[in-house]
């Protein structure tokens, strides 16, 4: 198999993955008192900076970049509002209105080369086109701010590597592997996180809501997460973040349905069920689309 075919199929395999994790990742705290979610959010994070540790001593610790925690930064702002949604309008239709708006910046930021990028092309726009709007079509505000916020994580780590063919940039010469890139962005959504949470502290006079009996739920979430962003920024360098994101943002949703639909009960009866089919098919033709775009 040629290094493209074997490319392609990485990708691909690894963006499976991510949308599998992505989709579930939230399901171990369903069960589970979590309160306001500030607590909450701290663990996964912790879980999420430990797991990134580990692959960065696996890759042999590459050359650390700050400018890639902002991405990071970017991700765990957006991440304050997953409890609320989950709890007003369920894991489901959250995960499918947020995965709708992060598709939709991720790729517009790609494909436009928005933010200093370089813009990216597909061998099909059309078809690239087509499969990115397919993605999108299923959509609360909390969710939809999440979504844009999510979309704009990885635009940091791309900044990065497209300054890297420049000699004249502060990041000639950076790797242009994106899983280099892992740690930064672990640290910056650890940090974060935890200046959100100190300020949580001292806006509740240092008696924050805390809820033992979700750590270890929020630990794990926190490592299915992690190993989920690994898989991705795997499938961005293999496939291109212009085609990764309509097909890894728009997957989970449909997972995280299927957990509604048979673990929660969130989504009951038939005209429910056939407009989650119906969305399902719009979802896959879109991913469809989107990964055809590439050859």
């Amino acid at each position: 198999m040629s290094n493209n075919g074997t490319d392609l199929t990485l990708g691909f395999i690894s963006s499976s993955v991510a949308i599998l994790l992505f989709g579930s990742n939230y399901v171990p705290l369903k069960k589970y008192d979590t309160g306001d979610g500030m607590f909450l959010q701290w663990v996964l994070c912790a879980a999420i900076w430990l797991a990134a540790l580990v692959a960065n001593l696996v890759l042999h610790c590459p050359k650390f970049w700050p400018f890639a925690m902002v991405g990071g930064c970017i991700w765990a702002t957006g991440n304050i509002a997953v409890v609320p949604v989950m709890k007003t309008i369920g894991l489901g239709l959250g995960l499918l209105i947020w995965g709708s708006f992060n598709a939709l910046t991720g790729w517009t930021s790609s494909r436009f080369g928005w933010f200093g990028m370089d813009a990216e092309e597909v061998a099909k726009p059309l078809l690239n086109y087509l499969g990115a709007g397919l993605s999108v079509v299923r959509g609360c505000s909390l969710a939809v701010i999440s979504g844009i916020l999510y979309g704009s994580t990885f635009v940091p780590i791309i900044y990065i590597k497209d300054h890297s063919k420049r000699n004249d940039s502060i990041y000639a010469g950076a790797s242009h592997y994106d899983l280099d890139y892992v740690f930064a962005h672990a640290s910056g959504i650890f940090l974060t996180s935890t200046i959100y949470f100190l300020a949580y502290c001292i806006a509740m006079k240092n008696n924050p809501k805390l809820y033992p009996e979700a750590v270890l739920p929020g630990f794990l979430s926190g490592i299915l997460w992690a190993i989920a962003t690994c898989c991705w920024f795997i499938a961005n360098h293999s496939l291109s973040a212009v085609v990764s994101f309509p097909i890894i943002t728009a997957g989970p949703g449909f997972v995280a349905a299927m957990w509604g639909v048979f673990m929660f009960k969130e989504i009951q009866g038939q005209q429910n069920y056939l407009l989650m089919i119906f969305a399902f098919c719009i979802i896959l033709t879109g991913a469809l689309c989107t990964a055809f775009s590439k050859t």
